[in-house]
């Protein structure tokens, strides 16, 4: 893997054509493919679909994560762990027994991954930090695309890479990811970066291209 993880944020990628846009993003030498899971009501919208989660796991050996914006998130980990998931993420703030989660991942040998809100703070999640392989910031309020990037998050990005020295994961960031953001947040620290519509999907310039740029 490269310094910087780049990984593609599927729901916004051309269901019409998946197979495609797999191959094209495995090309661009992507690092993890990241497919949204939500189920209305932990956040107001409908993600990915199980079918759609089997097709791209079939279709790539690179590593895919599934982001649980769902209520009761351990009820899950068994079903996409069988799939074939690398990384789950899940959020605590739905989650009434974070630490027997976390359990359940590492027993099916997955890796651990948190995602917290904008509005979550780390006093919160900070006894979890040594459990867990990733921890994925939300730089929007999760559940739609195209939405404006939370500037006063950055404080809580910086403060996770501080800490990062004492532990062992990695820190992601999710939502409106721009190419001016990769370069800003890289230079802090930050690991690992969901693309979407702000770098990735729908532009004049391949994946590969664009790819080669962030990296």
């Amino acid at each position: 893997m490269s310094s910087k993880l780049i990984c593609p944020s599927m729901m916004c990628a051309d269901f019409s054509n998946l197979e495609v846009e797999v191959e094209n993003l495995v090309k661009a030498e992507v690092d993890i493919f990241h497919l949204d899971i939500m189920d209305g009501r932990f956040v107001p919208n409908f993600g990915m679909g199980l079918q759609d989660v089997e097709t791209i796991r079939k279709l790539t050996d690179r590593l895919v994560d599934v982001h649980l914006m769902i209520d009761n998130p351990g009820e899950y980990v068994e079903k996409f762990a069988d799939m074939g998931i690398d990384i789950i993420y899940f959020h605590p703030e739905s989650d009434s027994h974070p630490t027997r989660t976390i359990d359940k991942i590492k027993r099916k040998q997955k890796k651990v991954g948190l995602a917290i809100n904008p509005g979550t703070s780390i006093a919160m999640i900070e006894e979890l930090l040594p459990l867990i392989d990733y921890i994925m910031v939300m730089t929007v309020n999760p559940g739609f695309s195209g939405q404006v990037y939370l500037d006063y998050v950055d404080r809580k990005i910086k403060r996770l890479v501080c800490l990062k020295g004492n532990h062992e994961y990695q820190v992601i960031v999710d939502g409106a990811i721009s190419p001016e953001k990769i370069e800003e947040l890289s230079q802090i620290g930050v690991d690992g970066f969901v693309l979407g519509t702000s770098a990735l999907f729908g532009k004049e310039k391949s994946y590969k291209d664009l790819v080669s740029i962030y990296k």
